[in-house]
């Protein structure tokens, strides 16, 4: 059984990952363009680790500027098996405070102006997203919680908005009254586009502020997230230390199947699949070329 390899896509304020060892830089090139930034390759315990800053060093990439195509295909060459994303969000929760961690479980795709797939004319597929996140991934990411005594909530709601504006009044008192939990700019398509891949994937949402719904704070602001950035990426760092030091010598089998979700999702027939799509895919689809 193979090892595991963990992608770890840091979002606001988690811009590398704190005690990689024999840490290493790449540059990765893809057929979809250039990634956020080059990847960070080290190891914490005997666990590999793949660091991606998502919105490159120094905060360069606004949401809806971020190449997720590139970024998870970069990933997927550099042999990742599990993808942690940590990212910032808002919350429609009086429980859900600043400073909380959520283990979301479930996404709203609101995005408009993205790519989410790496399929397309001349090659078609339909991946199921009725879980969008690999549940032992998120197991484990819960126990490292627990054991660092980091406040988190298990399973939510995270309607992904396209930004890079904030909400206004009355999206916030709609999504409140939808049910769901939280709100971030980044999740869609990257969990879209993992599963595509074949790799794990599992949010870890830190929660920053109420959007704008609530009556007794003020309007989100970026000063006030710049601060509750800050302290979330130390507890964070804490998390993904530990959660990658507990990470067993070899990878289990994801039981909903995502690191094997291409098996149902080809619908063109193999000789009316387009050469030249299909050279794009040859990291995305190598298992599947390979059977």
């Amino acid at each position: 059984m193979a090892k595991p390899i963990i992608g770890i896509i840091g979002g606001s304020g988690v811009y590398n990952l704190p005690g990689l060892q024999d840490l290493r830089e790449e540059a990765i090139a893809t057929p979809w363009g250039e990634p956020s930034d080059s990847l960070h390759f080290g190891r914490i315990g005997a666990t590999e680790a793949v660091f991606l800053p998502r919105h490159g060093r120094g905060h360069r990439l606004s949401p809806s500027g971020i190449n997720y195509r590139a970024n998870i295909d970069a990933l997927k060459r550099a042999g990742v098996t599990d993808i942690v994303s940590v990212s910032a969000c808002g919350s429609f929760r009086e429980h859900l405070y600043p400073g909380l961690f959520v283990l979301v479980d479930q996404f709203v795709d609101r995005t408009f102006g993205r790519e989410s797939s790496f399929f397309g004319n001349g090659c078609v597929a339909h991946v199921s997203m009725a879980h969008p996140v690999a549940p032992r991934l998120a197991e484990r990411i819960a126990a490292a919680a627990a054991a660092e005594s980091i406040a988190f909530v298990n399973g939510g709601t995270y309607v992904c908005m396209e930004g890079p504006q904030f909400s206004s009044y009355a999206e916030s008192l709609t999504y409140k009254a939808a049910g769901y939990d939280v709100i971030g700019m980044t999740a869609c398509p990257e969990a879209k586009l993992a599963r595509e891949a074949e790799i794990s994937y599992a949010t870890i949402a830190m929660v920053t502020d109420f959007d704008c719904w609530h009556p007794e704070h003020d309007d989100v602001d970026v000063a006030s997230i710049i601060r509750i950035v800050n302290e979330n990426a130390a507890k964070a760092a804490r998390l993904l230390a530990r959660l990658l030091t507990d990470m067993p010598a070899e990878r289990e089998p994801c039981p909903i199947g995502s690191d094997r979700a291409l098996d149902t999702a080809l619908i063109t027939a193999k000789d009316a699949r387009d050469p030249a799509l299909l050279s794009k895919l040859d990291a995305i689809m190598a298992r599947v070329n390979r059977a």
